[in-house]
């Protein structure tokens, strides 16, 4: 990694509080989104609509191109600050669409930092730019604006499908809210390789990812060994400073968010849920990677995305009342199922309301040129570097007409 992409990195682990390790490994996806939207670009082709097969469309050559849908408006969120940016102004930028980005609040230095990078590459300043808002009614003016052609939103549900309904005619939107996300343990899966991808779904960048591993319905043949396991490698993890090397798991974002999550692992434990390890504070900002056994189905942290760094376990004694249990939320983003029985894996990938079901991996797995997608409260449209680009982009047909075509 160079000395420019490192520093960026350190910079977001400093602003955003995640651990310097992801940081690092956020930056170098952050690249490579960069280089995956220039080679969409390149491979982009027009496309030939068939001419000449009845006597209408006779001496006619028709192509249908891709043009630039117009401006674009991207509402960002803090938990990947540079990697973020890249999904949703890089597909602008190749498209040929100007961009104008809204940074958390929270995480707005790394957003200013990226952007100058493009500027330093050659972008004119005006193509894309940065704006950070005294007020949400400033953000939403910017967002519903008439000229605005393209929304591209990444933050609360309640604020996403808001701004939706304000937007202009004809502006087009993707939003990408957060899911309450599950995973299908059955008797069949092998435990001791589960684990650790399960503990770092669950408590990566302090569970602060729209994708983390929230509830797991484990068969009851395993689900409390598999809590014990899951809770003894949360208790092995390094929680703190998010600069230092060793660092596993950083701070929430608000000391707030620290106070929230404790009230939510409270109110499960009083309801009956049995505490594994963690749910207490470590201080003001970062909170101890916690494993709840069975909560009650209608405990917070059974129903809301938790956006910490706390994973519930649920026993299960038949399948399809995992599945149930599974899809009973108004969300619907990744899943996962483990299994070593592939007729049991894809009986239960195919019942699962999912649009991404993650076999013998953990909720959060992403590469960046995958279609990313939430459904019903969790999200409206396709993410991913091509997807995005299609999106931001209309279709133009022009049809030439000539006595010399056959």
């Amino acid at each position: 990694m160079s000395d420019q992409a490192d520093a960026l990195a350190r910079g977001a682990a400093a602003e955003g509080g995640k651990p310097l390790i992801d940081s690092q490994v956020e930056m170098a996806r952050c690249i490579d989104s960069i280089r995956h939207c220039m080679d969409t670009l390149r491979h982009q082709t027009s496309e030939p609509v068939p001419m000449g097969v009845n006597a209408a469309s006779r001496h006619r050559l028709t192509i249908v191109h891709k043009e630039p849908i117009g401006v674009v408006v991207a509402i960002s969120a803090f938990n990947h600050p540079l990697n973020l940016i890249a999904h949703q102004a890089g597909p602008a930028i190749a498209a040929g669409c100007p961009v104008i980005i809204k940074p958390a609040e929270n995480t707005p230095l790394s957003c200013f930092r990226l952007v100058e990078i493009f500027h330093q590459a050659g972008l004119p300043k005006a193509w894309c730019q940065v704006l950070v808002t005294e007020n949400h009614q400033v953000a939403e003016q910017l967002a519903t604006d008439s000229r605005v052609a393209f929304l591209s939103f990444i933050g609360s549900a309640k604020v996403g499908w808001y701004l939706r309904s304000k937007l202009a005619p004809g502006t087009r939107c993707a939003l990408e809210h957060g899911g309450v996300a599950p995973v299908i343990v059955d008797q069949h899966a092998d435990i001791e390789a589960a684990v650790p991808g399960l503990a770092k779904g669950s408590f990566y960048h302090a569970g602060q990812v729209c994708v983390s591993v929230q509830r797991i319905f484990a068969h009851q043949s395993l689900a409390r060994t598999l809590a014990e396991k899951l809770a003894a490698a949360g208790k092995r993890m390094i929680v703190g400073d998010p600069l230092a090397a060793d660092t596993e798991v950083g701070p929430l974002i608000r000391p707030d968010e620290v106070k929230r999550v404790h009230a939510w692992v409270e109110e499960a434990i009083a309801a009956g849920a049995e505490l594994l390890s963690g749910g207490h504070s470590l201080d003001n900002h970062c909170y101890a990677p916690t494993v709840l056994f069975n909560p009650t189905a209608s405990a917070k942290v059974s129903q809301m995305e938790i956006f910490g760094p706390v994973v519930c376990v649920y026993p299960f004694s038949e399948p399809d009342e995992a599945l149930q249990a599974a899809n009973s939320l108004p969300f619907a983003f990744q899943a996962a199922v483990y299994s070593q029985n592939i007729d049991a894996a894809m009986y239960y990938a195919e019942r699962l309301d999912a649009s991404a079901v993650m076999l013998n991996e953990h909720t959060a797995f992403r590469v960046d040129w995958m279609p990313f997608a939430g459904l019903k409260h969790s999200g409206h449209g396709v993410g991913g570097i091509a997807h995005s680009m299609r999106d931001m982009q209309v279709d133009k047909m022009i049809v030439l007409t000539s006595k010399s075509i056959l």
